[in-house]
């Protein structure tokens, strides 16, 4: 996004390479060793479990690559959200459950959409905040796509759909009813988001969304943990 000139008017926290705080270059290369960490455990663990975690490795690094890179980058094509809900959603936690079990357990699928839904709502309201910007830099964004009142409306559902599947999950797994309690936290959020009028406003709501969904899964996990 900072060399496309996306991030120029940014209305968020700084971004290294829009701010001038780091080069594309050294931005590149930061990502270029974290992949290659990320890169070196997947060859572990796809030598200790099967090695067609191979392709599911490859496919996050493409994933990863090409959100903003690439001639035709899929997060300017209103697809980001649900590459956040397949990749830090489906495979990380349905990944995780494998590579231990080397099953994936119906908890664990139903668990890994309580993850990404909530990964989901942070993006969303990133998006939804900066659509004027991205707007006007090309960036079709999903919330570009819907408008501002869409976009806010996707965030409440990706709320309300993470626990509709903490739901499910106690169909097997009673103690994950233990998440639910973050549910006044997310009707605040919702309300927040919804009468957000203003930068400030929205990066507030992105701040307390991220804590929220790390308290969520918490919960979520010590409830698969205790039951």
């Amino acid at each position: 996004d900072g060399v496309r000139g996306t991030d120029v008017a940014r209305q968020g926290p700084v971004r290294l390479t829009a701010s001038g705080l780091a080069s594309p270059a050294a931005v590149r290369t930061a990502a270029a060793l974290a992949l290659g960490v990320a890169a070196v455990a997947g060859l572990v663990l796809a030598a200790i479990v099967s090695w067609w975690l191979l392709l599911v490795g490859a496919a996050c690094i493409a994933a990863a690559v090409l959100y903003t890179g690439g001639p035709r980058p899929y997060g300017y094509e209103g697809l980001g959200e649900v590459m956040v809900l397949l990749f830090f959603g489906v495979v990380a936690t349905a990944g995780s459950a494998y590579v231990q079990a080397e099953r994936v357990p119906t908890t664990a699928w139903w668990g890994s959409l309580v993850v990404g839904a909530l990964a989901c709502a942070l993006l969303v309201v990133n998006n939804v905040r900066d659509i004027a910007t991205d707007r006007a830099a090309g960036k079709r964004t999903l919330p570009v796509r819907l408008g501002d009142r869409g976009g806010r409306l996707l965030y409440a559902g990706c709320l309300t759909a993470a626990y509709v599947a903490v739901v499910l999950v106690a169909l097997d797994a009673p103690w994950a009813l233990l998440a639910l309690a973050t549910a006044p936290v997310a009707a605040r959020l919702g309300l927040s988001v919804w009468r957000a009028t203003s930068p400030r406003g929205f990066v507030a709501a992105l701040v307390a969304t991220a804590r929220f969904e790390l308290a969520t899964a918490a919960l979520l996990a010590i409830g698969l943990w205790v039951g």
